[in-house]
């Protein structure tokens, strides 16, 4: 089993994160979203495991700065763009993912 955690080190949840699989003394790989963007096929893998529309943050600074509540607009395009743009953290083991600091999902969808 190989967990990636991906997120950002200044987002809090994102630190709540690992400090829960580091506790735990479980194994995991960081992918900072500010030092590399995720590959086209580690997002699509995560939009068919949660959905495209669920990544978008509405409360990022580039969400507001561009007006995106007010356009349409293709979720996966607009993360491949803007990284930035993504919810975090989000823990995945292959082609299963969580959103969010969810521990009873992780242990669910997970298995852990």
């Amino acid at each position: 089993m190989s967990i990636q955690i991906i997120g950002t080190k200044k987002c809090r949840e994102t630190q709540k994160t690992e400090r829960y699989f580091k506790e735990r003394g479980i194994d995991y790989y960081f992918v900072d979203l500010n030092q590399r963007a995720l590959s086209s096929g580690e997002l699509s893998s995560i939009v068919r495991a949660i959905g495209a529309d669920e990544l978008i943050n509405a409360e990022s600074k580039i969400y507001k700065k561009k007006g995106m509540a007010y356009m349409e607009f293709d979720p996966v395009e607009e993360i491949e763009e803007h990284p930035d743009l993504m919810k975090t953290p989000v823990v995945r083991d292959g082609h299963r993912a969580v959103l969010g600091f969810d521990p009873d999902a992780w242990k669910e969808i997970l298995g852990l």
